[in-house]
């Protein structure tokens, strides 16, 4: 962690502070940092005072539900040593593999956790499973049979449809290769991450389940890195659970100063501030090896600054560019290890170039060997008060059942016809197939691809954003090719530019396209399915849910007069995807 010292003068913290401005933006940032130590929004967050946030009763019952994540760090140090011996117990067992099985705040702080820090001699090596792919469903377990693999099955409410979805999938599949009826050990296989009550008893089995952890229930999906969540996946890879919530209570134990050098109310209250004052695209510039770290703090801040018509637009993975391809509503963090010279040495010009272009930066070194713990805290902290500077509750996500209501109803016909009902396409162009919203579907006669894609391009907002949505099973070589189609959008438009795996962001930045700022414009991308998946005891197929999630969104995009163009790419989704980006190239050209 970066350690600060306290000035007399709490605005005098503003030279102290990893924290570069330009002159037009100090005073916005001053007087929010001022404002938020006046008022005391460390004392009243501690105390659980609603107040903050919200006067009315029912808004701050909700709310006082939601702030147990303040003494997660605490509370979950005392069940270390239980957690150490239940992971002990698995690889003594003979288990050499963990799949998790789980979707936004349930999979996102794990990831996070499998990918910065080195493997552990003692651990096992941990699969995260957040799509419902077919092909990535099905190569959750790479070259294993799963003979020797525990699943860990994490949802809050229990009910999360793809998190059953991949436990009908797995219970299945070790009930072929254990049998079935009395002494099968096919229990033994499966670990619940839940809630207690109506949660745990949505789980089919779970009477039968190895272990079932119950986090306590006022602790929030994207807020929960602290909890189970995070520390059962931790406590299997083999790491240092004392270090990891040791770091963590530091951070809180700072962030408990009522001045404006406590981490979390200085980067919160900055980050409110310079959101109103139109810097409202997050972007991230992350060392590689924590890169994860990125997905997790989108979740975080887009679920919970994204609604209302307001919020802030974490740009995650985004390749870095020159200063003059960046519009004037960037904010930019740098998150890396004061140790990591060489990155930093690498990206220091460009930091550089963009403070003296006039772009905001902040600049997060981060010391010690288990920094993500206290990260993690800081980083809720922040932005459960960059909340109170925007005017917003930061716990709810009133949009996010939107794009589910709509997967419902899209299964529900399938289930009636046998087939997905579906739009013709607006054209077919080779392997591409183009679909639109209303106004795309008035198509002039004798269009073409290339000019479809301007047309729909040249509806971007000034200052607004584009975001790839691909429901396509993630693979290192297809997300190097959408990486690219970012930079190539971005540098010929000058806006912002997202990515995201669906349905895997649904649970993450789902709320913020549909409550946030209606200033998205969005290319969602779907591929068939050569070797679909069955799901067992349902009537839909992996391939058929993941379809009717791509369609369910994309109504209700449609349904908040947001501009969204859906490419089916073929069943040879990499061979589309080059000609989508040769098609993009030609029509930025």
């Amino acid at each position: 962690m970066t350690e600060t010292r306290s000035p007399t003068n709490p605005l005098d913290i503003l030279a102290e502070l990893p924290l570069r401005l330009p002159a037009s933006l100090r005073g916005p940032v001053e007087q929010q940092i001022g404002r938020a130590v006046d008022a005391r929004w460390a004392e009243r967050i501690w105390q659980r005072d609603t107040t903050l946030w919200t006067d009315d009763e029912s808004v701050a019952s909700r709310i006082a539900s939601r702030l147990g994540w303040l003494e997660a760090p605490s509370f979950f140090d005392e069940r270390s040593e239980e957690l150490a011996a239940f992971a002990a117990a698995v690889v003594d067992e003979g288990f050499d593999r963990v799949v998790l099985c789980g979707m936004g705040g349930s999979s996102l702080a794990p990831e996070v956790l499998d990918l910065a820090f080195p493997r552990s001699a003692h651990g096992l090596p941990l699969t995260v499973l957040d799509s419902t792919d077919p092909e990535a469903v099905r190569g959750a377990l790479g070259e294993d049979d799963g003979r020797r693999t525990l699943f860990l099955i994490a949802s809050k409410s229990g009910t999360t449809t793809e998190t059953l979805a991949f436990l009908a999938h797995f219970w299945e599949l070790e009930h072929e290769l254990h049998g079935r009826g009395p002494g099968s050990e096919v229990g033994q296989h499966f670990v619940a991450i839940t809630d207690p009550g109506k949660s745990l008893d949505a789980f089919p089995g779970s009477d039968a389940f190895r272990s079932v952890f119950l986090n306590p229930e006022d602790v929030g999906g994207r807020y929960s890195a602290l909890t189970y969540v995070g520390l059962v996946p931790a406590a299997l890879l083999g790491l240092d659970l004392d270090g990891l919530l040791g770091d963590a209570r530091l951070m809180a134990e700072r962030c408990r100063a009522d001045d404006a050098a406590n981490p979390g109310v200085w980067l919160g209250a900055a980050l409110a501030a310079l959101a109103r004052a139109g810097r409202d695209k997050l972007t991230f510039v992350i060392e590689p090896q924590l890169a994860a770290f990125g997905a997790w703090a989108e979740q975080l801040v887009a679920e919970s600054t994204g609604k209302h018509g307001t919020g802030i637009v974490p740009v995650d993975g985004e390749p870095l560019g020159p200063a003059s391809v960046y519009g004037p509503d960037r904010i930019f963090v740098r998150l890396g290890r004061r140790a990591s010279q060489q990155w930093r040495d690498e990206t220091d010009a460009s930091l550089d170039t963009l403070a003296q272009a006039g772009h905001p930066v902040i600049d997060l070194a981060l010391d010690g060997g288990e920094w993500l713990g206290g990260e993690f805290f800081r980083w809720e902290f922040a932005t459960a008060l960059c909340g109170v500077g925007l005017g917003i509750d930061p716990f709810d996500e009133p949009n996010v059942t939107e794009s589910k209501e709509n997967t419902k109803r899209v299964l529900d016909a399938f289930h009636d016809r046998g087939e997905l009902a579906a739009e013709p396409p607006l054209l077919t162009d080779g392997r591409l197939q183009l679909y639109g919203d209303a106004p795309l579907r008035l198509t002039e006669p004798g269009s073409d691809l290339t000019r479809e894609l301007r047309r729909h391009l040249d509806r971007a907002r000034p200052n607004g954003y584009l975001s790839i949505h691909a429901y396509l099973a993630r693979t290192p070589e297809r997300e190097a090719v959408m990486r690219e189609l970012q930079r190539t959008l971005r540098d010929r438009t000058g806006r912002a530019t997202t990515l995201g795996f669906g349905p895997r962001f649904l649970h993450s930045t789902g709320q913020l396209h549909k409550g946030g700022t209606p200033s998205g414009c969005f290319i969602q991308l779907v591929g068939g399915h050569r070797d679909d998946l069955p799901i067992p005891g349902r009537r839909e197929s992996f391939g058929v849910l993941i379809d009717a999630q791509a369609l369910g969104d994309f109504a209700s995009l449609e349904s908040h007069e947001l501009p969204v163009l859906r490419i089916d790419l073929s069943d040879d989704p990499d061979a589309g995807l080059e000609e989508l980006r040769a098609a993009v190239e030609r029509a930025l050209a």
